[in-house]
């Protein structure tokens, strides 16, 4: 029988954990992602650091050890090293994060983030007990019932967050300009959410709002669009697509709603380090609706999904953006399946708008500028909240920096967007720097006469059709 040394047996297991690691990273669930030849030495050692920790942790902590619970606040800890969105998904999580994607879950429906160790609230979910209670984006979450959140992730905050229907929740809240915390008691519920939402406005004008990108999100669409024009798009003088506070969702679904408007070209692309992470999404003839003028509405609520659809548009023409610059969620995350059911949630590209433009980090700048000078959600407090300065992926730490350059892979009949016009929609001439940001529609579509946003869309759309006239006239 072969004899190894102390030094040789020290080797083979460093090398047996980094094989597994290597496996359980780059062929999760039979897809591989990478294959790599050699493992560099400096991960040897690395190695052996490590293993070294665990072993005096193990033998000398002052409490019996779970080496699994170790292992897993380790793999947590070095993905929280990357960035905001990269994480280790157990097994109940990563069921969740199935079901979220079908639009029913149970929760309180609050679509969260870590910032500097504080959990923030990115948006409240449309029609949710978050949303129905008055919670907003960039609250700050200090205590859920009693206790207090600093340091914790974001897996064990869903986890306190998340429980049985009708079960109640209090959830002790930071907000800027109010002195003392927020308390909300929710009542949780099984939260089925409407991805598609829509109105006639009247005199053939339609309004159609998205909350979440969901795996039905583009047939409810085609749906909404055949009721409001009648079956024929003709009928339909003009449509305000409502992106605010939309979080985003599945991609294949924002690819599918920009792909409805446009009839041809480049909607988004991908690009990472790896071959299978550069991937092109192109819009469709067939099914296409471009007979109507559009604005998209956005604001700081508006992130990845909803940011695909709104810079397609956009760098297409086929859309005015108006409203305030998105979250600037630009990056791809894919799952990668593990055996015990768990998965890694990994950044693997960055999106880019078909004219080459980098969504991470700087979002979408609208063609007109202008804010809400409306606060529509009133919450019941003491003192009334000062309007919410947006948090957006440039403050969240270790966010990935833009990747902006005029790519090969962009269109090039496609020219960059130019500076926004600023509007103030008849409101205050703060200048828009000094300005913070609206919330935007909170838990409702927006109403006529009372979102100086949406009003000023559907003048914008009718002007349009003014003009139409007259320049058929001269014609």
């Amino acid at each position: 029988m072969r004899q190894f040394s102390k030094a040789g047996r020290r080797r083979a297991t460093l090398t047996a954990l980094a094989f597994g690691l290597c496996m359980a990273v780059l062929f999760s669930g039979g897809r591989a992602v990478e294959r790599v030849s050699a493992v560099p030495q400096e991960t040897y050692d690395e190695l052996e650091t490590f293993t070294n920790i665990l072993s005096i942790v193990q033998k000398n902590y002052v409490d019996q050890v779970d080496t699994k619970q170790l292992l897993e606040g380790a793999v947590n800890g070095m993905l929280a090293s990357l960035d905001p969105h990269s994480a280790y998904l157990t097994p109940e999580l990563y069921k969740e994060l199935q079901v979220d994607t079908k639009g029913s879950f149970g929760g309180l429906g609050i679509e969260i983030t870590n910032r500097g160790g504080v959990l923030t609230v990115v948006s409240p979910i449309e029609d949710t007990p978050a949303a129905k209670a008055g919670i907003q984006p960039g609250d700050q979450i200090i205590k859920i019932d009693g206790e207090f959140t600093k340091d914790l992730s974001l897996a064990d905050a869903v986890k306190k967050m998340r429980g049985p229907r009708g079960s109640k929740v209090v959830v002790a809240v930071k907000r800027e300009g109010v002195p003392q915390l927020l308390d909300f008691t929710l009542t949780r519920e099984n939260i089925q959410i409407q991805s598609v939402k829509y109105k006639d406005l009247g005199d053939g004008y339609g309004y159609i709002r998205i909350t979440q990108f969901q795996e039905k999100t583009g047939t409810a669409l085609e749906e909404a669009i055949s009721t409001l024009s009648g079956g024929s798009d003709d009928k339909l003088r003009g449509l305000i697509l409502d992106l605010r506070n939309d979080p985003g969702g599945l991609l294949s679904q924002a690819v599918k709603v920009s792909d409805t408007f446009l009839d041809s070209g480049l909607i988004v692309y991908t690009d990472g380090r790896l071959d299978s992470q550069k991937q092109k999404y192109f819009a469709h003839k067939p099914g296409s609706h471009t007979e109507f003028p559009m604005v998209v509405l956005v604001n700081g609520g508006t992130a990845s999904a909803a940011e695909i659809v709104a810079g397609a548009l956009q760098d297409h023409k086929r859309a005015l953006v108006l409203g305030t610059q998105t979250f600037g969620k630009g990056s791809v995350q894919t799952i990668l399946p593990l055996d015990d059911q768990s998965a890694l949630r990994l950044t693997t590209a960055l999106y880019y708008t078909p004219s080459g433009r980098s969504i991470q980090a700087t979002g979408i700048v609208p063609d007109i500028s202008m804010e809400n000078n409306v606060q529509l959600q009133k919450v019941e407090a003491k003192k009334t909240p000062s309007q919410q300065q947006f948090l957006r992926e440039e403050n969240l730490p270790k966010h990935l920096e833009n990747g902006n350059s005029r790519d090969p892979n962009a269109d090039p009949s496609l020219k960059p967007v130019p500076k926004p016009i600023k509007d103030n929609g008849g409101g205050d001439d703060q200048d828009q720097d000094e300005t913070p940001d609206d919330p935007g529609v909170q838990g409702t579509m927006g109403e006529v006469g009372k979102d100086p946003q949406l009003d000023r869309a559907l003048e914008l759309l009718k002007s349009w059709q003014v003009f139409k006239t007259l320049v058929a006239k001269n014609d």
